[in-house]
Parts: structure tokens; sequence; C-alpha cells
């Protein structure tokens, strides 16, 4: 299964950067798969550049997410994310929900730091349906890391860092 997505001039993370990716010798394997939360924003675009990417935009992220209310669709459906309705109560493995195609995880489970604009996109898993909009971005410190909050990497195609096996 290919980690990237196309968007535009870009590939973007199918899913947020999990805890195994973000911490090396990450030993929990209940938690592996989960989003890394508790960084800041420059500790995420840090962690992006030492692997020759750096965050999405608010404009890539929102393309990702596609021009319909959820990811999936106008429908609310809380199958298929991590919130409130869904009733899990903490962070959900990042293959746990299928958002239709693309990239996946875009609404629930944790919010995510873009590199434009002191804010977050995408949710979490303490939002009812309309703080999960896709639209909708949320006002953050970016020097406050939160158990809430976590990110995803974006490679420029053919750019420094990139490769057919970074996705």
């Amino acid at each position: 299964m290919r980690e990237c997505v196309a968007v535009g001039e870009v590939l973007i993370g199918r899913f947020p950067v999990t805890n195994a990716a973000f911490h090396p010798g990450w030993d929990d394997a209940q938690l592996a798969d989960h989003p890394v939360v508790n960084v800041t924003r420059a500790e995420a675009a840090a962690f992006c550049a030492r692997l020759g990417g750096r965050l999405p935009t608010r404009a890539e992220w929102e393309a990702a997410a596609g021009p319909t209310t959820w990811p999936w669709g106008d429908t609310f459906d809380p199958e298929r994310c991590n919130c409130v309705e869904a009733g899990w109560g903490w962070t959900t493995p990042v293959r746990a929900f299928d958002q239709g195609p693309g990239a996946q995880d875009l609404t629930g489970n944790v919010w995510e730091w873009v590199a434009d604009g002191d804010v977050v996109k995408g949710g979490c898993y303490l939002d009812t349906a309309y703080g999960l909009v896709s639209a909708r971005s949320l006002p953050a410190d970016p020097e406050r890391a939160t158990y809430t909050t976590g990110f995803r990497i974006v490679f420029e195609q053919g750019g420094v860092g990139w490769t057919a096996s970074s996705c």
C-alpha cells in the first residue's frame, strides 16, 4: 500500500506520523500505530525536514481532505473517524477508519499541524461532528505540545529527499 497521496505537485502522507515512526526504538506495540502526539509545530517540522519533507500547507491539507464537508462526503458518519460520537475516548491506530480514497485519518483522531498560520486542522477524538469539518481550522500556539495534536509529512515530487520508496 502506498504511504503518500498525490495532491497537486506534492505527495502528502497517507496517514499521520505514528509513534513508531517518530520515536526511534519505540517499544510499545499497543500504541506504535497511533499518531504521535505531544509535539510542538517546530518539533514536527524538524522531523519532516530530517526526512527531506515538510509540513503541509493549510491549502495542501484541505486539498487532501477534498471539497466535501468531511473527507468521505457531506453526511457525517461516526463510524468513519475517531470522535466523541464514536466513543473511543483516546487515539486509535491510524488505519482504524476508512475515510474513502486518498489520505486517511484527516478527520478525528488528532489535530494536525500545518506549515502556515498558527492553526491545526482535522479535529480530534474529543471533537463532535462540527469540530471535524474539513474546512475548519483551530487557532493553536505553535510552541504548545498537546495530547490531541500530531502531524503528517509532505514531499515535493522529485524534490530533495523524495524517492519512489518515500511513499
